[in-house]
């Protein structure tokens, strides 16, 4: 009997203490820091960057061939969370040359959808494209995403250049704000 007696109270006590453990909110916040909004953050390179983007020329320089001049026209549409959509559309023999070059283009238009990863200390994106694990899952080519864009901003033109592994130019693409 005391076998049982003692049993009920532990099992009496154990309920008690579990129900004084109980959780409750915390009474006072964690203090964080100011988010830092001004020049030179990301925040403001994000808010740089929203909007439309128009297409006003693209170069590629494929190693030991003549550089190839796009002819068509794009769209590059950035929201305020860094996500991105692209669509390049080129004419037949851009397209050509460009799937010579080990650029993955299917019917005339290289179209992009992701996110971008702003770098201000290397002035870089990086592209993450849907159903992508990294940006390093890519091949080869001038616009491989193991390729950051070095990004340089002059009034409302963005220019992007990927760079082979010395620093030489890849390819550049200049874009207009649309207004």
């Amino acid at each position: 009997m005391t076998l049982i007696v003692g049993r009920t109270c532990a099992i009496a006590l154990a309920c008690l203490l579990a129900a004084a453990c109980k959780s409750a909110p915390r009474e006072r916040p964690i203090p964080m820091g100011p988010v830092d909004t001004g020049a030179g953050s990301v925040t403001a390179a994000r808010k740089f960057l929203e909007g439309r983007w128009v297409l006003e020329s693209f170069e590629v320089y494929p190693p030991g061939k003549a550089p190839i001049a796009l002819k068509g026209s794009g769209d590059l549409l950035y929201d305020d969370f860094g996500n991105l959509k692209m669509e390049i559309r080129a004419d037949q023999q851009s397209s050509d040359l460009l799937r010579a070059a080990g650029i993955d283009i299917r019917d005339g238009v290289i179209s992009t959808e992701g996110r971008t990863v702003i770098d201000l200390q290397n002035r870089t994106l990086t592209y993450f494209l849907e159903g992508q694990r990294s940006s390093t899952a890519t091949g080869g080519g001038p616009l491989a995403l193991n390729r950051p864009r070095h990004w340089e901003v002059t009034a409302d033109l963005l220019t992007l250049t990927t760079q082979d592994d010395a620093g030489a130019p890849l390819s550049i693409s200049r874009w207009k704000r649309s207004k």
